[in-house]
């Protein structure tokens, strides 16, 4: 669980949010809506321990460890990691021969769970947006977070694409309880995958239902 009491950011004498108060919940799938600039990424940076709150309570599990995939990035086309590869620099190093084993068991455990397992030798550069994002998800999931935060991941992705890769975001939390917090400005999505949403408005956060999200809350002022 993660719950916020007042929670305030400023940098500065510049307000960024003040007085949030929320809780999401463990195996939730939620959304945080707002216009670019109303504190969504502040607020991120703090949740992953990023960022220090000005003042307020952030109350989070120590077991709620944290998986982050960002935005699509275009990755050269000769890229020198294979997607396998670029999945292991989430690992973390050592020369204990029962850790490595393990770290390998890790490996083979996450491409499957993200259908990955086929492509594993695929160059990164020559993959397909949606497996390039697929790769990103799987290295986020790497060491079993208990949260994963999608920061405007599905963007510049085709529409068959962002629906296949959400598909399987869903699927990972209703199969591990996997806590998923989903920040977008993709109205169809939003509406389509999550059951709740966090709204930047006026520089604090109003919760409000999926059914009740709107096109016209993605660019209001903040």
């Amino acid at each position: 669980m993660i719950r916020a009491q007042n929670l305030t950011k400023r940098f500065g004498n510049q307000l960024v949010f003040h007085d949030l108060n929320f809780q999401i919940n463990d195996g939730e799938f939620i959304s945080l809506i707002g216009p670019n600039g109303s504190g969504k990424t502040t607020l991120v940076k703090i949740l992953m321990g990023l960022e220090k709150k000005s003042s307020g309570e952030l109350l989070i599990d120590s077991k709620q460890t944290i998986g982050y995939v960002p935005q699509f990035r275009n990755i050269d086309l000769d890229y020198p990691l294979d997607i396998e590869q670029f999945i292991r620099l989430n690992l973390k190093f050592t020369l204990s021969p029962a850790k490595r084993k393990n770290g390998n068991e890790m490996i083979k455990t996450i491409l499957e769970k993200t259908g990955l397992t086929n492509l594993k030798n695929r160059p990164l550069g020559l993959a397909s947006g949606g497996e390039k994002q697929k790769a990103y998800l799987a290295q986020a999931l790497l060491n079993d977070p208990k949260v994963l935060i999608l920061d405007e991941s599905t963007a510049s992705l085709d529409v068959e694409v962002k629906l296949q890769l959400m598909d399987l975001v869903q699927e990972l939390n209703r199969k591990y309880h996997l806590t998923v917090i989903f920040i977008s400005h993709d109205y169809d999505l939003t509406k389509k995958y999550t059951k709740r949403a966090l709204l930047f408005k006026n520089k604090t956060l109003t919760e409000i239902s999926a059914q009740d999200i709107s096109e016209d809350m993605f660019g209001m002022e903040a």
